[in-house]
């Protein structure tokens, strides 16, 4: 076996048990940490694939800007932080029996899909910005504003989900009682003149 494989099973064991450590640590901070473990390996992965270009945007987009997101996210909607006694359901061995089962579909279609692929290294450019950039911006166009859409429509959305339950403040109710009277002294005098 070649330094590069050995290098790759590394980083895809790190990248399957940090992976797994974010689904199921009761901690959601310690989640989102063991998130960018997971981001980060496999953006080794993409470098050893020689895709660049897609390694680099995975550290800087996922591991440097959503992950920073959710962990403010967390923090701006008081989310609760310590470890949630009734976070373990009923239904989590039927829960881990679908994943199994989902796993072994996606692996099943990758290899039947891609058993008897080969590349050649010297004439393909994989992971370049142009070959991706001509990707995304020919084929994929349409999906690629869908999808800024969605992500925008899910902000809004968490936003939203998160401040509903969120009740009036003490502080908002003084300062609406204490703006009121300046209003009527204002009204009033205006009605005098």
């Amino acid at each position: 076996m070649s330094t590069v494989r050995v290098l790759f099973v590394l980083l895809g064991a790190v990248a399957v048990g940090s992976a797994l450590l974010v689904v199921t640590t009761r901690q959601i901070v310690h989640a989102a940490l063991w998130l960018v473990v997971t981001l980060g390996a496999l953006a080794g992965c993409f470098l050893l694939l020689t895709a660049e270009f897609v390694a680099w945007v995975q550290v800087l987009i996922y591991v440097g800007a959503v992950v920073v997101l959710l962990l403010f996210a967390l923090m701006l909607t008081r989310a609760p932080t310590r470890p949630d006694p009734a976070a373990r359901t009923p239904n989590a061995w039927f829960a881990a029996v679908v994943a199994a089962a989902v796993a072994g579909v996606l692996v099943t279609t990758l290899v039947a899909g891609f058993s008897g692929a080969v590349i050649d290294l010297d004439r393909a450019e994989i992971g370049g910005a142009r070959v991706t950039g001509g990707a995304v911006f020919s084929t994929w166009v349409l999906p690629f504003e869908v999808l800024s859409v969605l992500l925008l429509a899910a902000l809004v959305g968490a936003i939203v989900l998160s401040r509903r339950d969120v009740p009036n403040r003490p502080r908002d109710a003084e300062a609406a009682r204490d703006t009121e009277p300046a209003r009527d002294a204002d009204d009033r005098e205006r009605s005098s003149s």
